[in-house]
């Protein structure tokens, strides 16, 4: 019955696009997007780390705005315990992700331990874009095989040659992984609602810098949803409110 249900919440499987379409977009998403493990490399290792604790991150954690979190905090002196709530709360998004994907792959039980960790943005993004459960399975799939091989060889090369580079800061490399990040969610502030949500998290993350230690505004700055969203509410209250009134009036 739950299979059922599953199914029919994304349509016919015979209806989606050719295969060969969905590897295409897949191996487009993961190698753009692998390629920047090279600028956390090497952020990482300028930042004090060392190689194997910089490729631990990535192995183990992969999620490059946590990463990029953690040891952008680290970096500037910031309480470990206080970088890695930070990294923490940035990842938990993934959780959200997975309750969604959980639905549409359907994979079997014994796999879903080790598709977990696949669980990250660019994955969600390419499965959700497909019209049935074959193409996103693919996507799922070609999207993080090619993401996690290629996002570790990147960070391991970042990490060995940060030495060669020197400062991070000069090359501007310290900025990739956020740049990604940003590229990334842009395109998924659709709404007034959310385009506000992002728009208030970005001034009470900068704004509370020079007032917070590291990594704080950026727990600060995870208010801003909560607020946009009541904010929301007391504005479509008071629409249905007018609208009530209106319609007494005739």
């Amino acid at each position: 019955m739950a299979e059922q249900t599953a199914l029919a919440d994304i349509g016919d499987d015979r209806g989606g696009r050719p295969d060969s379409a969905v590897v295409r977009d897949a191996l487009g998403v993961g190698v753009a997007v692998g390629l920047s493990g090279f600028a956390f490399g090497v952020t990482s290792a300028g930042g004090g780390l060392t190689v194997w604790q910089t490729c631990a991150l990535s192995l183990l954690v992969f999620t490059g705005a946590s990463q990029f979190a953690l040891v952008g905090a680290l970096a500037a002196g910031g309480n470990p315990l206080t970088a890695a709530a930070g990294a923490f709360f940035l990842g938990v998004r993934n959780a959200f992700y997975g309750l969604r994907l959980s639905q549409l792959l359907a994979l079997p039980r014994a796999v879903r331990p080790f598709a977990a960790q696949w669980v990250i943005d660019e994955t969600t993004a390419v499965s959700l874009a497909q019209r049935d459960r074959r193409g996103a399975r693919i996507g799922f799939a070609v999207t993080g095989l090619t993401l996690y091989v290629l996002w570790n060889l990147t960070t391991l090369l970042g990490a060995l040659g940060a030495e060669a580079i020197g400062d991070t800061d000069a090359w501007g490399l310290d900025a990739a992984g956020p740049a990604v990040f940003l590229a990334l969610l842009a395109p998924m502030l659709k709404t007034a609602t959310e385009r506000a949500a992002a728009a208030l998290a970005v001034l009470l993350g900068l704004g509370l810098l020079p007032a917070l230690p590291s990594g704080v505004p950026v727990l600060v700055a995870a208010l801003a949803a909560p607020l946009a969203l009541w904010a929301e509410g007391r504005r479509t209250g008071r629409a249905r409110d007018d609208a009530g009134e209106d319609e007494e009036r005739r």
